[in-house]
């Protein structure tokens, strides 16, 4: 079972019977101060979640052109829509570890044993894994953009978004 920052501190301390220790406290005053931006993010990313996949897809298969080619992995519209899919669960999930601040909902629900699987079923992790990374090219700018988000330095939460991407492109690789 995945929890979000909050319930796993909260737990964590209670399975103990301890009060939450100052550390603890702090980082989740942090977490809540960050929230507006948290959300901005998040907002941003998903309104433009069929942007980001669309360009990234183009720009792998700009790249990787024989995954279009007959034998290839996105070969038929079938197989090329069930690729578009995947980046958007991977995305999907990839905002709902920034809107939680863990990753483990994307470790837990998405990334496990997704690596098995596209062995299993012959799909390149390598490209997949290209993919997410053109993919967080695409919603970092968005997340970037000073432009009509909360105020402050975003530089923590920008970090930590590459750091969910980079989780699942190595989680397929």
């Amino acid at each position: 079972m995945s929890f979000d920052a909050f319930t796993r501190v909260l737990s964590q301390a209670d399975s103990r019977g301890d009060f939450l220790s100052q550390d603890q406290f702090a980082a989740l005053s942090a977490l809540v101060a960050e929230g507006n931006k948290r959300l901005d993010a998040v907002n941003r990313i998903t309104a433009k979640s069929s942007m980001i996949i669309t360009n990234a897809a183009r720009a792998l298969f700009a790249a990787q052109p024989q995954l279009l080619n007959p034998g290839g992995n996105a070969y038929t519209s079938r197989r090329n829509a069930a690729c578009l899919r995947d980046l958007d669960i991977i995305l999907r999930y990839i905002t709902y570890a920034v809107y939680l601040g863990d990753a483990s909902v994307l470790e837990d629900r998405c990334l496990n044993g997704l690596r098995e699987t596209y062995l299993a079923l012959g799909v390149p992790g390598p490209s997949v894994a290209e993919a997410i990374r053109l993919m967080e090219k695409e919603a970092l700018a968005l997340v970037s953009d000073p432009a009509g988000i909360t105020p402050g330095d975003c530089s923590v939460l920008i970090n930590e978004i590459s750091q969910y991407f980079q989780r699942a492109a190595m989680a397929v690789a």
